[in-house]
């Protein structure tokens, strides 16, 4: 490493955390005036969540450290709990490894944690997804990790200019569009004959040749004790529907036993034969996954903004997205399997939609490395509406 580069510290903390700063780590990597370090830690060190450090380490990056911080259980109360622990464990590692930046991504617990240890170290904090608009306690977590972030990398034209109306210096601000429309344009979408044999889970054969619904559904955190009920809306609406189905694993927000626990149950008691279940895709599959699916259903981030990159048809299930962007590509349901089934029925009968760069054009990673390397940092933050 030469004295003049400048060391960003890039914190991974889940498989869709890796997915939207992949491209970002890759681009640090390769500029001659940046050393990246990396560390992983939360869910992506856990093999009920696809072992993301596993798929980390396959596409060539090795972790400086590993930062163990979560609390098991799944509840409001062992969130709040992994985050403490998430600040005390990061803390330690930046005094350790002494970053120039601090690299955080969009809006989970873990998120926060970064953002709260950089900011009282003096450490300047780079955010990606700042300034969008959401759902559950995600939404507080945004916004709080921009007032304590020093330089932002905002997905989309609204989302720059809510950071501006939330006073963060125009100076600071940079439109890039969001990282995981890099893994989109960067990748062959053709869809491998063996993807689903890849990933093992468990469940009935998927055949590729054939029509398939991709599911993807987190709990809500704002509405802590209703997981069960909902996603039982959801495997309502898809028996229903009948076609062949990859479904993924929920993450670890609050709540998430209760949406595993209904999966099981149903798949215990009906063994359906068009259900397999996943806990993970490396970024570049996952891509062709949705890609190549009939429809996407569920309440995951990645219908709006892959989808709409793609033109994916997305059923976006209940709040946890409330207010988010979205192209044309989307519709819009409440957890009742009645309304789930007809949205899912009237997107296989559309088809895929015209593409859109709502959130970026794909290039967001090159650009984000160029600012990093550039950019003047002053740790002293100040509403930029006060003189």
């Amino acid at each position: 490493m030469s004295e003049s580069q400048r060391k960003i510290c890039v914190v991974v903390n889940s498989r869709a955390n890796y997915g939207r700063i992949k491209t970002v780590m890759r681009a640090v990597k390769e500029h001659p005036k940046l050393q990246l370090q990396l560390l992983v830690g939360a869910s992506a060190l856990l093999h009920r969540f696809g072992s993301v450090i596993d798929v980390i380490r396959a596409d060539g990056f090795e972790p400086t450290a590993v930062v163990h911080s979560m609390v098991e259980g799944e509840t409001p109360t062992t969130m709040a709990k992994s985050t403490g622990l998430g600040i005390l464990e990061l803390a330690s590692q930046f005094e350790n490894i002494k970053p120039d930046v601090v690299l955080t991504v969009a809006d989970r617990f873990e998120t926060i944690a970064t953002a709260i240890a950089g900011a009282y170290m003096n450490i300047p904090v780079a955010h990606t997804q700042g300034g969008e608009v959401t759902g559950s306690i995600d939404e507080s977590v945004r916004h709080a990790v921009t007032k304590l972030s020093h330089i932002h990398f905002p997905s989309s034209q609204r989302a720059y200019e809510f950071l501006l109306r939330m006073g963060e210096d125009p100076k600071t601000v940079h439109l890039t569009g969001c990282p995981a429309m890099d893994v989109v344009a960067q990748s062959d979408l053709a869809l491998p004959p063996d993807l689903f044999q890849r990933y093992a889970g468990v469940g009935a054969d998927i055949d590729p040749k054939k029509p398939y619904l991709v599911v993807l559904q987190h709990p809500v955190t704002t509405e802590y004790g209703q997981g069960f009920r909902q996603i039982g809306e959801t495997l309502e609406a898809i028996s229903r529907i009948g076609m062949q189905t990859a479904w993924l694993w929920p993450n670890i927000d609050a709540g998430s036993d209760d949406v595993s626990k209904g999966l099981r149950v149903f798949r215990e008691k009906h063994n359906p034969d068009y259900l397999h279940f996943y806990r993970n895709f490396t970024p570049e599959d996952y891509v062709r996954l949705l890609d190549s699916c009939a429809c996407l259903v569920g309440n995951s981030s990645s219908g709006l903004r892959e989808g709409s990159f793609m033109g994916v048809p997305t059923v976006n299930i209940g709040t946890r997205q409330g207010g988010r962007e979205r192209g044309e590509n989307v519709i819009d349901v409440d957890y009742k399997a009645d309304d789930i089934e007809t949205a899912i029925r009237a997107q296989l009968k559309h088809g895929k939609y015209k593409r859109s760069n709502l959130f970026g054009d794909g290039t967001a990673g090159k650009q984000i490395a160029e600012i990093l390397a550039t950019a003047q940092f002053r740790i002293q933050k100040r509403l930029s509406y006060v003189s």
